[in-house]
């Protein structure tokens, strides 16, 4: 994944450099053009990968939280005492 963010930014980036210095471009399109097609993608692509990361701490805090987590009602560990009649 980092590979990846890395090539897009690079791309991105010689993009909007090229958009700068070109003589139609302007430094308003080249700063547009790095945050909506460079950062925005890559923070929506970060988020959704790290999904999972977020699902697997939330349940790991949760369970170091209870410490019951198979989910039946603690009881006595050991049985009563039973009494002849």
């Amino acid at each position: 994944m980092l590979i990846v963010a890395l090539g897009w930014s690079f791309a991105v980036g010689l993009f909007a450099l090229v958009h700068a210095l070109s003589p139609q471009g302007t430094l308003l399109g080249a700063l547009l053009t790095l945050v909506l097609a460079g950062m925005l993608p890559l923070a929506v692509l970060a988020w959704l990968i790290g999904a999972g990361a977020r699902r697997r701490e939330r349940r790991a805090a949760s369970a170091a939280a209870d410490p019951h987590q198979g989910g039946h009602t603690p009881g006595d560990a050991v049985a009563p005492e039973r009494e002849e009649a």
